[in-house]
């Protein structure tokens, strides 16, 4: 489905670009490095050629540019703190925290489904019901807008 609920190769480019992003993410918790260096290590992954690349490139240079933000906007809606988190819980949540925070052209079930869908794929067990229940309440705190103001009460 495409960010406004139509199947489109938009929406399939830019799930490509958060599976790599995520990848990206979780490298980079592991071993340290600017964005572009990050960036430039998928840049001949064969998948890249399938994925949204600017939107990739957007999502890894966001993140890595404001990882304690959004690791403090994090710290709200987690029982632990994020340094405690497994890393590929921990990316999965960075990202969805920079699109719920700034990528409002994002539905939140967008953001929430895609999530939970890398954390099926490539995280622990149960790892996508955590990740599922975090961006819902950071979805709640963050766009009440979107979910009509009322549910941020519930």
């Amino acid at each position: 489905m495409t960010e406004r609920g139509k199947p489109g190769v938009q929406s399939r480019a830019r799930a490509v670009a958060r599976k790599l992003a995520l990848q990206a993410l979780y490298q980079w918790q592991m071993n340290d490095a600017p964005w572009q260096d990050v960036c430039n290590a998928f840049r001949d992954d064969p998948d890249m050629e399938r994925a949204d690349r600017a939107y990739f490139e957007e999502l890894v240079r966001s993140v890595l540019e404001g990882a304690a933000g959004f690791d403090r906007s994090l710290a709200t809606d987690l029982d632990r703190e994020p340094g405690a988190l497994d890393p590929i819980e921990h990316a999965i949540l960075l990202i969805g925290a920079y699109e719920l925070t700034h990528r409002p052209d994002v539905p939140f079930r967008v953001v929430i489904t895609e999530g939970v869908g890398l954390a099926k794929r490539f995280g622990a067990t149960d790892g996508h019901k955590y990740v599922n229940a975090v961006l819902d309440r950071m979805a709640r705190r963050l766009r009440t807008a979107e979910l009509g103001g009322s549910a941020a009460n519930e």
